[in-house]
């Protein structure tokens, strides 16, 4: 028997808090998202300090709601309501600014590209997901958006408020799941696209690298546009990166543009970090059959063969789609999918 919404939302009224009501009285319910016998949600909090308050809330909440018929697992996250700020006046998306070499991110220690060959290989939900795992490590973590066609963060994030800027030329980035995060997509209008020649791309890079108050990070990761653009192109002769990860499913045709992005940041001087396998195995929820829906094992030999780390593999799971759509990377839970993503984390922290 599958729970639902209704009932779980019943159980959830009757979490009481510690300043008075319950979690569905005051609308502190999120993301509630219902898969089979599991139960993901989020307790967005006024601000963090109530968050940090929270904690028995939290437990109290899976509790009430792992006591249903038919529940199997709950994962709940805690969260903070970012409050409202001022639309910044700066305008992103202009000529590039010369510059001369290769220059620092203020205040970022490593940064990282993640790019992939091709499109449609999941690229975006593993920086999402790698993103969060990190800060789950303890690390301060950013995640910029740099797909300005095709941009996806703020959804995968669950952020749909626009960046402040104090001043018309700073912008502060707004913080999801321990993450900060910039995106040309919290700038536009619902679904407005970007039609921006070249300069104009390289110009919006920079300016959302150099003008956004990214503070101290540990580490920024660059979510890149598949391919070998004009993106790759500022971004590897403009800034010092630390190196790269290429994303790529196990099937031939992946591979052959993946190798075309292991060329590309090779001839720009970009060490590549490694190899990350994703969609590398389904398994099916109902019976338990395991299926190598895109080949099995490719993006591990083609690692080997490039004398490149390979980094992981990355199941197809229905969960995590879930999971993005709903605004709450599956890294950001303690789902035993999550888990595939905190070993890269880890491997990440160890070559860093």
């Amino acid at each position: 028997m599958t729970p639902m919404r209704e009932t779980i939302l019943e159980a959830l009224d009757s979490v009481a808090l510690p300043d008075g009501g319950t979690l569905v009285a005051r609308d502190l319910v999120r993301a509630l998202v219902v898969d089979g016998n599991s139960v993901r949600f989020v307790i967005e909090t006024p601000t963090a300090e109530i968050a940090k308050t929270y904690t028995d809330v939290r437990a109290a909440a899976e509790r009430a709601v792992a006591a249903l018929p038919g529940v199997q697992s709950v994962a709940v996250a805690l969260t903070a309501h970012t409050p409202p700020k001022p639309a910044p006046s700066l305008k992103v998306g202009r000529h590039p600014t010369p510059q001369e070499g290769r220059q620092p991110v203020p205040g970022v220690t490593n940064l990282i590209a993640i790019g992939s060959g091709k499109g449609g290989v999941g690229k975006s939900t593993v920086a999402a997901n790698l993103a969060v795992a990190l800060a789950r490590q303890g690390l301060r973590v950013g995640l910029l958006d740099a797909d300005i066609y095709g941009p996806s963060q703020p959804k995968m994030m669950g952020v749909d408020k626009r960046p402040s800027s104090p001043d018309g030329k700073r912008m502060i980035p707004p913080e999801a799941h321990g993450v900060r995060m910039i995106s040309i997509g919290l700038m536009l209008k619902g679904d407005d696209a970007v039609i921006w020649r070249g300069p104009m791309l390289m110009g919006a890079l920079q300016q959302l690298l150099t003008q956004v108050e990214w503070g101290q990070l540990d580490v920024l990761l660059v979510d890149m546009p598949p391919g070998t653009g004009d993106i790759q192109l500022t971004l590897c002769t403009k800034f010092e990166v630390r190196g790269a990860l290429v994303v790529s499913t196990p099937q031939d045709v992946a591979l052959l543009d993946a190798r075309k992005a292991l060329r590309a940041f090779q001839t720009l001087k970009t060490p590549v970090l490694g190899l990350i396998e994703n969609m590398s195995t389904f398994i099916c929820p109902k019976c338990g059959h395991e299926e190598h829906i895109f080949g099995d094992g490719g993006v591990r030999r083609e690692a080997e063969k490039q004398g490149l780390p390979f980094l992981g593999e990355l199941p197809l799971s229905l969960e995590v789609r879930l999971a993005g759509d709903g605004g709450v990377p599956v890294a950001a839970t303690d789902s035993p999918v999550a888990e595939a993503y905190t070993r890269i984390a880890t491997q990440m922290i160890a070559a860093l």
